[in-house]
């Protein structure tokens, strides 16, 4: 007669280990929340050092002051954000370089924060610098127009990536 091993003590705790971690592998899976962001690509054209003036050192300091470049934590892809559109516009005055579009709100419940994500590169591909913008409470099937400010010159940037993230309410 054989006598089965007794269950150990580390047996039980990698099984639920494993456990844990299948289930939680399941919840993210999920597109309608978590995961990684998904970058579209964005173009800059029309823009040379001939047609643009640069900021004046004032007007780069308020732009400098008002660009947001801190990313929020709390923040994740959601499904009923949509990026409507985007384009690089180069605005007078301390603005200068931005990107500017539309985020919608496809769903019917209140966003509670929405973050608009860019980095912009050069003619190498290099990373010039990562920007964003913000806004609070974007209701169920309402949109958002923003504009994220770019400290670079509009002729050093060649092109940007761009992203829609947010927290559910």
């Amino acid at each position: 007669m054989t006598r089965s091993e007794p269950t150990s003590r580390r047996r039980v705790l990698a099984s639920l280990g494993t456990g844990i971690a299948i289930a939680a592998a399941g919840c993210l899976g999920s597109n309608s929340l978590g995961g990684q962001p998904t970058y579209e690509e964005g173009t800059v054209s029309g823009i040379n050092a001939s047609n643009v003036s640069n900021r004046s050192a004032a007007q780069m300091s308020t732009a400098a002051a008002l660009a947001q470049q801190q990313p929020s934590s709390a923040v994740t892809p959601l499904e009923p954000l949509e990026l409507v559109d985007h384009e690089f516009v180069v605005e007078d005055g301390y603005l200068g370089s931005t990107i500017q579009g539309t985020v919608a709100n496809t769903g019917t419940d209140r966003i509670q924060t929405v973050e608009v994500r860019t980095r912009v590169y050069d003619d190498a591909g290099d990373l010039l610098g990562r920007y964003l913008a913000s806004t609070g409470d974007l209701n169920g099937g309402s949109s958002w127009a923003f504009q994220v400010i770019v400290l670079e010159a509009p002729s050093d940037v060649a092109s940007y990536d761009i992203t829609v993230l947010g927290t559910p309410s």
